[in-house]
Protein backbone atom coordinates (compact mmCIF):
# COMPACT_ATOMS: atom_id res chain seq x y z
CA UNK A 1 0.00 0.00 0.00
CA UNK A 2 1.41 3.57 -1.05
CA UNK A 3 2.20 5.65 2.24
CA UNK A 4 1.95 9.28 2.98
CA UNK A 5 5.06 10.54 3.16
CA UNK A 6 6.18 13.09 6.02
CA UNK A 7 9.15 14.56 6.32
CA UNK A 8 10.11 15.63 9.91
CA UNK A 9 12.82 18.35 8.80
CA UNK A 10 12.35 22.39 8.17
CA UNK A 11 15.45 21.95 6.23
CA UNK A 12 14.93 23.78 2.66
CA UNK A 13 18.08 21.02 1.19
CA UNK A 14 16.09 18.11 1.99
CA UNK A 15 12.60 19.28 0.73
CA UNK A 16 14.21 19.57 -2.52
CA UNK A 17 15.87 16.57 -2.09
CA UNK A 18 13.00 14.85 -1.79
CA UNK A 19 11.11 16.99 -4.33
CA UNK A 20 13.77 16.37 -7.20
CA UNK A 21 13.30 12.59 -7.17
CA UNK A 22 9.25 12.67 -7.33
CA UNK A 23 8.14 12.31 -4.00
CA UNK A 24 4.97 13.69 -2.65
CA UNK A 25 5.41 14.74 0.74
CA UNK A 26 4.37 17.16 3.56
CA UNK A 27 6.90 19.21 5.67
CA UNK A 28 5.83 18.32 10.03
CA UNK A 29 8.99 19.90 11.67
CA UNK A 30 10.06 18.15 14.93
CA UNK A 31 11.32 19.49 18.01
CA UNK A 32 13.52 16.86 19.27
CA UNK A 33 16.06 18.10 21.35
CA UNK A 34 19.69 17.86 19.35
CA UNK A 35 21.38 16.18 21.93
CA UNK A 36 23.09 12.65 22.44
CA UNK A 37 25.46 11.31 24.78
CA UNK A 38 27.03 8.71 22.17
CA UNK A 39 30.50 9.61 20.89
CA UNK A 40 31.21 7.61 17.18
CA UNK A 41 29.93 9.91 14.54
CA UNK A 42 27.63 7.15 12.98
CA UNK A 43 26.14 6.41 16.31
CA UNK A 44 25.55 10.20 16.60
CA UNK A 45 23.67 10.61 13.87
CA UNK A 46 21.38 7.61 13.69
CA UNK A 47 20.07 8.28 17.39
CA UNK A 48 19.16 11.89 16.21
CA UNK A 49 17.69 11.49 13.32
CA UNK A 50 15.48 8.63 15.37
CA UNK A 51 14.49 11.30 18.04
CA UNK A 52 13.48 13.45 14.99
CA UNK A 53 10.92 10.82 13.28
CA UNK A 54 9.58 9.82 16.79
CA UNK A 55 8.91 13.31 17.70
CA UNK A 56 7.14 13.54 14.67
CA UNK A 57 5.44 10.07 15.18
CA UNK A 58 3.95 11.23 18.39
CA UNK A 59 2.92 14.45 17.36
CA UNK A 60 -0.93 14.81 18.29
CA UNK A 61 -2.44 14.52 14.39
CA UNK A 62 -5.43 16.29 14.97
CA UNK A 63 -2.86 19.77 15.58
CA UNK A 64 -1.39 18.55 12.50
CA UNK A 65 -5.06 18.03 10.18
CA UNK A 66 -4.65 14.17 10.22
CA UNK A 67 -7.30 11.40 10.24
CA UNK A 68 -4.71 9.39 12.24
CA UNK A 69 -4.93 10.18 16.38
CA UNK A 70 -0.61 10.23 16.12
CA UNK A 71 1.52 9.73 12.78
CA UNK A 72 3.48 6.89 14.81
CA UNK A 73 0.47 5.05 14.92
CA UNK A 74 -1.15 4.43 11.70
CA UNK A 75 0.75 2.74 9.11
CA UNK A 76 -0.44 4.82 6.05
CA UNK A 77 2.57 7.23 7.27
CA UNK A 78 5.84 7.07 6.20
CA UNK A 79 7.84 9.79 8.59
CA UNK A 80 11.42 10.71 7.47
CA UNK A 81 14.10 11.79 10.15
CA UNK A 82 17.48 12.66 9.09
CA UNK A 83 20.63 14.47 10.57
CA UNK A 84 24.01 15.58 9.44
CA UNK A 85 27.07 16.04 10.94
CA UNK A 86 30.53 17.28 9.74
CA UNK A 87 33.28 15.25 11.09
CA UNK A 88 36.69 16.87 10.92
CA UNK A 89 40.19 15.51 13.18
CA UNK A 90 38.03 14.11 15.11
CA UNK A 91 35.74 16.38 16.07
CA UNK A 92 31.99 17.25 15.07
CA UNK A 93 31.64 20.37 13.73
CA UNK A 94 27.87 21.75 14.22
CA UNK A 95 26.72 24.86 12.75
CA UNK A 96 29.00 28.10 13.79
CA UNK A 97 28.06 29.90 16.57
CA UNK A 98 29.82 33.04 15.15
CA UNK A 99 31.80 34.78 11.85
CA UNK A 100 35.15 33.84 13.99
CA UNK A 101 33.73 30.41 14.94
CA UNK A 102 33.16 29.90 10.96
CA UNK A 103 36.65 30.97 10.01
CA UNK A 104 37.89 28.29 12.70
CA UNK A 105 36.20 25.57 11.01
CA UNK A 106 36.76 26.52 7.47
CA UNK A 107 40.29 26.84 8.75
CA UNK A 108 40.35 23.24 9.89
CA UNK A 109 39.11 21.73 6.43
CA UNK A 110 41.36 23.62 4.19
CA UNK A 111 43.43 21.43 2.32
CA UNK A 112 42.13 18.37 4.29
CA UNK A 113 40.00 15.16 3.66
CA UNK A 114 36.96 15.29 6.13
CA UNK A 115 33.58 12.88 6.54
CA UNK A 116 30.22 13.81 6.51
CA UNK A 117 27.68 11.75 7.96
CA UNK A 118 24.10 11.50 7.60
CA UNK A 119 21.81 9.35 8.99
CA UNK A 120 18.12 8.44 8.13
CA UNK A 121 15.34 6.85 10.42
CA UNK A 122 12.31 5.78 8.75
CA UNK A 123 8.62 4.86 10.83
CA UNK A 124 6.04 3.29 9.59
CA UNK A 125 3.52 2.49 12.39
CA UNK A 126 5.60 -0.08 14.65
CA UNK A 127 7.90 -0.82 12.25
CA UNK A 128 11.24 1.30 12.19
CA UNK A 129 14.73 1.71 9.97
CA UNK A 130 17.67 3.91 10.56
CA UNK A 131 20.74 3.89 8.45
CA UNK A 132 22.96 6.11 8.10
CA UNK A 133 26.07 7.09 4.58
CA UNK A 134 29.38 8.29 5.05
CA UNK A 135 30.38 10.87 2.19
CA UNK A 136 34.29 12.10 2.21
CA UNK A 137 34.93 15.31 1.01
CA UNK A 138 38.35 16.62 -0.33
CA UNK A 139 38.91 20.98 0.19
CA UNK A 140 41.57 22.59 -1.37
CA UNK A 141 43.75 24.90 0.17
CA UNK A 142 41.89 28.18 0.66
CA UNK A 143 43.43 31.36 2.04
CA UNK A 144 42.14 33.44 4.93
CA UNK A 145 40.82 35.91 2.54
CA UNK A 146 38.82 33.22 0.81
CA UNK A 147 37.62 32.05 3.90
CA UNK A 148 36.31 35.48 4.80
CA UNK A 149 35.47 35.97 1.84
CA UNK A 150 33.21 33.28 1.76
CA UNK A 151 31.86 34.13 5.51
CA UNK A 152 30.82 37.33 3.73
CA UNK A 153 28.11 36.01 1.44
CA UNK A 154 26.18 34.39 4.54
CA UNK A 155 26.15 30.60 3.20
CA UNK A 156 28.37 29.42 6.09
CA UNK A 157 26.34 30.50 9.48
CA UNK A 158 23.15 27.75 9.23
CA UNK A 159 25.52 24.66 8.19
CA UNK A 160 27.18 22.10 9.76
CA UNK A 161 31.11 22.58 9.07
CA UNK A 162 30.35 26.05 8.19
CA UNK A 163 30.13 25.32 4.11
CA UNK A 164 27.39 24.23 1.86
CA UNK A 165 28.55 21.95 -0.95
CA UNK A 166 26.09 23.00 -3.48
CA UNK A 167 26.49 26.67 -2.85
CA UNK A 168 29.48 29.14 -3.29
CA UNK A 169 31.66 26.36 -1.34
CA UNK A 170 32.07 24.67 -4.64
CA UNK A 171 34.60 25.84 -5.47
CA UNK A 172 36.87 25.00 -3.14
CA UNK A 173 35.66 21.22 -3.32
CA UNK A 174 38.85 18.61 -5.00
CA UNK A 175 36.71 15.97 -4.61
CA UNK A 176 34.18 13.80 -3.07
CA UNK A 177 34.16 9.57 -1.93
CA UNK A 178 30.27 8.50 -1.38
CA UNK A 179 26.79 10.22 -1.99
CA UNK A 180 26.94 13.90 -3.13
CA UNK A 181 23.19 13.89 -1.75
CA UNK A 182 24.81 13.01 1.62
CA UNK A 183 26.61 16.04 1.90
CA UNK A 184 23.65 17.95 1.21
CA UNK A 185 21.24 16.92 3.94
CA UNK A 186 20.00 13.44 2.26
CA UNK A 187 21.05 10.36 0.51
CA UNK A 188 17.97 10.34 -1.50
CA UNK A 189 18.90 7.81 -3.32
CA UNK A 190 19.17 5.20 -0.79
CA UNK A 191 16.19 6.32 1.34
CA UNK A 192 14.30 5.75 -1.75
CA UNK A 193 15.43 2.09 -2.32
CA UNK A 194 14.86 1.45 1.38
CA UNK A 195 11.13 2.68 0.99
CA UNK A 196 10.91 0.54 -2.18
CA UNK A 197 12.56 -2.64 -0.41
CA UNK A 198 9.91 -1.94 2.90
CA UNK A 199 7.09 -1.70 0.50
CA UNK A 200 6.27 1.74 1.50
CA UNK A 201 6.18 3.39 -2.06
CA UNK A 202 5.08 1.17 -5.03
Amino acid sequence: MKKSIILASGSPRRKELLSQIGLDFRVVTSNAEETTDKNAPEEMVLELSKKKAEAVAGLNAAVQGCAAAAFGDDDKYVIIGADTIVYADGKVLGKPKDRDDAFLMLKRLSGKSHSVFTGVTLICGKESISFYEETKVFVYDMTDDEIWSYIDTGEPMDKAGAYGIQGAFAAFVSGIEGDYNSVVGLPVGRVYQEMRKAGYIE
